[in-house]
């Protein structure tokens, strides 16, 4: 299990994140809402180690690794799915899934290769195609697989659905479901909560750096602090 514990981070003066704390389980989707500039994306950063915490803990599997740089981030078993993809466009897709398995424990490569490609057949059929030729959806397919190439225990997921078609967008998140299924602890930073909240288990809100709310998702859609964080006061006024 992850847990984040009370942690801060700061740009210079500027104190982005606050407090933050959350867990995420094994087989389990934890769903961060937040408006803009909430800290959603830093807190991420941070449990990957391309922040690091002014203060607070990190722990996975009660093992402490707050402030580890990201390759030893990944090597004990958590990967990033950075917002925007950013897969390799000119590399071919079985060297961008190579590329995820490069601090993977030895041995297991075939195996895993071959659970992705069951995960997402498009990268199978056309493993041989450079990842730029490939759409907004099927690279963010490319983007999990890379991810999952790595064997990792918890999986850290920014804007999945961004810059998607909303028919693409079910597809995505059923895909993120799946992988929760399989038993991989999900922490998704997601712009869109509907979407978001029907593949969810539970749910953190964040407002200015301050988690505002912690609970099941099922509790999530008519509560006001959630409201409030993703959408701003304007939205309860209006109700």
């Amino acid at each position: 299990m992850l847990e984040v514990s009370e942690v801060h981070v700061s740009y210079g003066k500027v104190e982005a994140v606050r407090g933050v704390s959350l867990a995420v389980k094994p087989g389990k989707v934890t769903l961060v809402l937040g408006a803009n500039g909430a800290g959603k994306s830093t807190t991420l950063k941070a449990i990957a180690g391309l922040e690091k915490p002014t203060s607070g803990s990190i722990r996975l599997d009660d093992k402490d690794i707050t402030g580890l740089p990201p390759h030893a981030i990944v090597r004990r078993g958590i990967a990033l799915v950075p917002e925007g993809r950013r897969v390799f466009s000119p590399l071919m897709i079985h060297e961008n899934l190579r590329m995820g398995a490069y601090t993977a424990p030895r041995g297991g490569y075939d195996e895993t290769l071959a659970k992705v490609y069951e995960m997402f057949p498009i990268l199978s059929d056309r493993s041989h195609s450079a990842a730029g030729l490939l759409s907004g959806g099927e690279q963010q397919m490319l983007a999990f697989g890379r991810a999952l190439m790595s064997q990792p225990a918890v999986m850290l997921l920014d804007e999945p659905s961004m810059g998607l078609a909303p028919a693409v967008v079910d597809s995505i998140l059923t895909k993120v479901r799946a992988m929760a299924d399989s038993g991989i602890g999900i922490l998704m930073v997601e712009q869109n909560a509907e979407a978001g909240l029907d593949v969810a288990d539970d749910v953190v809100a964040i407002a200015r750096g301050e988690v505002v709310f912690t609970g099941p998702a099922t509790s999530a859609r008519d509560n006001a602090s959630v409201l409030r964080a993703f959408l701003g006061e304007a939205a309860l006024a209006a109700q």
